[in-house]
């Protein structure tokens, strides 16, 4: 089963989710700020595509935070932002099951999905 991992009133995560219902794509979607993140699947996510993908310095929250944390930013350091912050992880995550992406572009999704 397709998981889809984000928070609702992200616009990314609303055009990842329109473009799944369009297409017919059956997936069940995971909302960090109800149902949290488990640690051992973060640090799945992050054995599997590294910190810094997952981390999103362009967003709100990575300027709310401290610039000492920023400063010295490592995967550990990450890791524990990433759980103490879901929703400083770039969104959306998409597992497929098969393989797991950060992000969303129509023509992404049509290679994954294609």
């Amino acid at each position: 089963m397709t998981t889809l991992y984000g928070i609702p009133n992200c616009d990314t995560m609303k055009k990842a989710r329109q473009w799944l219902d369009a297409n017919g794509i059956d997936y069940h979607f995971h909302d960090f700020k109800k149902a949290g993140l488990p640690e051992p699947l973060l640090l799945e996510w992050v054995e599997r595509l590294g910190w810094e993908p997952l981390l999103n310095r362009r967003g709100m929250m990575w300027r709310r935070l401290e610039a000492e944390r920023k400063a010295h930013i490592d995967r550990q350091g990450a890791v524990q932002i990433m759980l103490e912050t879901p929703t400083i992880i770039k969104r959306p995550v998409l597992d497929t099951g098969r393989s797991l992406h950060v992000g969303f572009s129509a023509a992404e999704y049509q290679r994954i999905f294609g």
